[in-house]
């Protein structure tokens, strides 16, 4: 089996997490990149949606939770769009997820906050193999 990736990069949300009752009140812009591992050879072969992981669903996959949830942490967030994601797609053995909180209240000048995770599917490597 070959792995190969789908990256969705830069989808944009505007939503409520954060610690401080300023942010929950407020919101602010969340960006997310995902990178989905997975073998997508059949796809590449029978140019066939069915194949692969449609990156439509994945998107409202991560939507519904960026916006209709909310996150005290964007670790949480990150680890529950991972999870989520293993979860709804069988196709993928591995999400990469990135969550970015723009301008992030710290007490200075930031342009974002960014948390990464990385997650296999159970039972398997990262190369997908049992």
């Amino acid at each position: 089996m070959k792995e190969t990736c789908i990256r969705l990069h830069n989808a944009s949300f505007y939503s409520y997490h954060g610690v401080s009752t300023n942010e929950q009140a407020s919101g602010g812009k969340f960006e997310v990149d995902v990178d989905m591992y997975g073998d997508f050879s059949k796809a590449s072969e029978s140019d066939h949606l069915k194949d692969t992981v449609d990156y439509e669903r994945v998107y409202r996959s991560i939507k519904e939770l960026v916006v209709e949830k909310r996150f005290y942490l964007i670790e949480s967030l990150g680890a529950q769009i991972a999870d989520s994601l293993l979860s709804k797609f069988e196709l993928l053995n591995r999400v990469i997820v990135r969550v970015r909180k723009q301008t992030p209240q710290v007490g200075g000048v930031v342009d974002y906050v960014e948390f990464e995770t990385e997650k296999s599917r159970a039972g398997k490597d990262s190369s997908g193999r049992v």
